[in-house]
């Protein structure tokens, strides 16, 4: 459905019409409200298309040397080493689809575990989503980066192994996209390099510890709110 919203085959209002007062369909009518929320913001604010809507998040270390080129492109082909942020990825390259919940872990671990610009990430999903919508988008990257209206707090960082665990259980997603964990137990799916190295093939290790990255992440978020607060 996102898609026929995107290219403007059908209002929001029709969905909302034809949608029942049941409880069960509370958070899809939510969701359509961000989306109009968003589309808002961006009519009022265009500039925020590619920059922040808080200008005091902009003083955020990010990192853009070779080397953060080099995790981009490892993040870009689903080589992460996690595997919910992989299968994400690997889908997305695929049909041009991910989840919205899997695009907030994938765009979580860009942010605050590899520590790149959220611009970065916004334009490769605009490329590759069928859905792209760039007022939904690119807030929804602000929204993760703690830079736009109403963003997660800074000290949200979603860990990817406990996202995976609650969201693909059964590692049926994950095996999906990730053939080469299709041999890994239940028990280890979402983090595989716990189990024994026969069972997950050829599949990349881990190319960050979570755990450090997500204190670095806090750190930088940390110093930069200390220096908002000198400067006023």
């Amino acid at each position: 459905m996102s898609v026929y919203l995107r290219f403007g085959t059908i209002h929001p209002r029709q969905l909302l019409d034809e949608l029942s007062s049941n409880q069960n369909h509370d958070v899809y009518r939510s969701e359509l409200c961000w989306r109009e929320f968003y589309g808002d913001v961006l009519f009022h604010q265009p500039h925020t298309t590619w920059k922040n809507l808080q200008p005091k998040m902009d003083s955020i270390q990010v990192d853009t040397d070779e080397h953060a080129e080099k995790k981009f492109a490892q993040w870009c082909a689903g080589n992460t080493g996690y595997p919910i942020v992989d299968a994400g990825m690997r889908q997305m390259l695929a049909t041009g689809w991910m989840h919205n919940r899997v695009r907030m872990v994938t765009a979580s671990f860009l942010v605050k575990d590899l520590h790149l610009p959220w611009q970065w990430g916004a334009k490769f999903f605009m490329k590759h989503l069928v859905d792209g919508d760039i007022a939904s988008n690119n807030h929804g990257w602000q929204w993760t980066a703690g830079t736009g209206t109403d963003a997660a707090p800074y000290f949200r960082v979603f860990n990817p192994v406990l996202q995976g665990e609650r969201f693909d259980p059964d590692g049926n997603f994950v095996r999906e996209w990730i053939p080469e964990l299709s041999d890994v137990p239940k028990k280890f799916i979402h983090s595989p390099w716990l189990a024994q190295s026969g069972l997950f093939g050829n599949y990349v290790a881990p190319m960050v510890d979570h755990s450090q990255e997500r204190d670095e992440a806090l750190s930088r978020y940390k110093i930069s709110g200390e220096n908002n607060r000198s400067v006023i």
